[in-house]
């Protein structure tokens, strides 16, 4: 079975693997702290609103976009733009590429920490203090295990992409219904701690005032994107693979809604756990819980990987929830990893690349570049900001592309070939030409003169990989092996 024509097995097949896309740290570990950090005196619920409407105003009318251009093209991002935009625009589609693989470079870190974690729960007791948590912790970041366990995650995210979709799916019928039951029964057990209320109801209590914020709508934006994986173009390489009369509605719908549920069942475990360790066991204030939820380590870490195994110690069969908590997190992390990874692969094979010679490429330069937020904890809370804020810049070029297609050219097509998905909502043309790009670019705009310093960082960084597209763009069009016209 050549690359071109492998296609998912089935639309269950597909669907867990379009959750694997969603789910994954970025709901389990990425999701709580940035609730915590747009958190107000009163609670965090404001921040809850702005990244459900969000949800509606961005994550599930680009995933539609995603879809469409997937299976109307045939080919990865680079492609996809060429084919939806014109050949002189195919650059774009790189940097939307670029994005998505950048955050690769330090989620497979991320992804690293959680193996490490799993395996150290597994065969030593958990740390009872906080210095010893620290410790393992510092001892950790200190040695060169990050670098390693880096390379442990880029080589098993290889060998899962392998052999194409077929390998794809086999991985994600394992650890998708596996991880969602590890989800839920971890979640059952902090909702019943003693003390557990106290923080289910700071979660879901609005602070009106945060909406004043700009930074609340940024985060949610980036959050919900992240958490979605709107603009990664990850949905779009999945759908290469799928055979045209599943459609696309149901499926945009289905997936990012689903993710959305993960991501605030992940909310409700952590900040019941939280609260019920360090205010009802510990007696500390709720300004000092908040405080030690945004502030543990750079980028937050410490919530997970110093706070979470001393909260499990402390806790009835705590040790087993430890390993299932990581072992959740790992299965999460390897799930979106892998269509990260795939992604890339993708585009090399659109340029002729054999899929063997494209994943030892991609894994290896993944790898190295990598290796700096292995080494820092400062260069990956950086590079989690800068890519994190371009997957907006991605969901708006995605809005453009759809709008340059046109947009009632996209539904008679998509409508015409689906067999038994949901028509198109009528607020989808709206939302995709006049919403989606001016939240983008009002957000960005706003974010960019309330926050200059990181303005420059993340415009230095994307202008260079745009500048490097371009100058490859005649290049990368002369290389495309299959017809555009297709």
């Amino acid at each position: 079975m050549t690359d071109q024509n492998n296609r998912f097995s089935s639309r269950l097949t597909f669907l867990l693997s379009a959750l694997g896309i969603a789910v994954g740290t970025g709901n389990i570990w990425r999701f709580p702290r940035i609730v915590a950090s747009n958190a107000g005196e009163d609670g965090a619920g404001a921040f809850l609103v702005a990244w459900i409407t969000f949800l509606f105003l961005w994550s599930i009318p680009l995933i539609i976009v995603e879809y469409v251009m997937g299976r109307q093209s045939r080919m990865g991002t680079i492609g996809a733009f060429a084919n939806f935009m014109g050949k002189p625009f195919a650059f774009l589609g790189g940097f939307v590429g670029f994005v998505s693989t950048a955050i690769a470079f330090f989620y497979s870190v991320i992804v690293g920490w959680n193996i490490y974690y799993f395996g150290v729960i597994t065969f030593t007791d958990l740390p009872q203090t906080n210095q010893a948590s620290l410790m393992l912790w510092s001892s950790f970041q200190d040695s060169l295990f990050p670098i390693l366990f880096h390379g442990v995650a880029m080589t098993v995210g290889g060998l899962a992409i392998y052999k194409g979709v077929s390998s794809i799916e086999k991985v994600n019928k394992v650890l998708i219904p596996v991880l969602l039951g590890i989800v839920i029964l971890s979640v059952l057990r902090a909702i019943s701690l003693p003390g557990s209320f106290e923080g289910i109801s700071y979660l879901f209590t609005p602070d009106w005032s945060q909406l004043k914020r700009p930074g609340i709508w940024v985060d949610a934006l980036a959050q919900n994107a992240f958490d979605t994986g709107a603009g990664f173009g990850l949905f779009l390489t999945y759908a290469i693979y799928i055979k045209k009369r599943y459609g696309v509605v149901k499926n945009a719908f289905t997936t990012a809604i689903g993710n959305n549920l993960v991501s605030m069942l992940a909310a409700i475990m952590i900040f019941s756990t939280v609260f019920s360790i360090l205010g009802n066991e510990m007696g500390m204030q709720q300004s000092e819980i908040l405080e030690i939820m945004k502030t543990s380590g750079p980028a937050a870490t410490g919530l997970t990987f110093i706070w979470m195994p001393l909260l499990f110690a402390k806790m009835a069969f705590g040790k087993p929830l430890a390993i299932l908590f990581f072992l959740g997190l790992s299965f999460a992390g390897f799930s979106s990893l892998i269509s990260m990874l795939e992604l890339a692969v993708r585009n090399l094979i659109d340029f002729g690349v054999k899929r063997s010679t494209a994943v030892m490429w991609i894994v290896g330069a993944s790898f190295i570049l990598g290796i700096p937020s292995a080494m820092s904890l400062e260069i990956l809370g950086d590079q989690d900001f800068v890519w994190s804020v371009g997957l907006i810049i991605s969901g708006v070029l995605m809005a453009i592309a759809a709008i340059k297609y046109g947009l009632p050219r996209i539904m008679d097509e998509v409508s015409s070939e689906s067999q038994g998905d949901w028509p198109f909502p009528s607020w989808w043309p709206f939302i995709v030409k006049y919403i989606a790009p001016m939240v983008g670019i009002v957000l960005v705009t706003w974010w960019m003169i309330e926050s200059p310093s990181f303005f420059v960082t993340c415009l230095t960084q994307w202008g260079i990989i745009l500048i490097i597209f371009y100058m490859l763009n005649g290049f990368m069009n002369k290389r495309f092996t299959n017809d555009l016209n297709n």
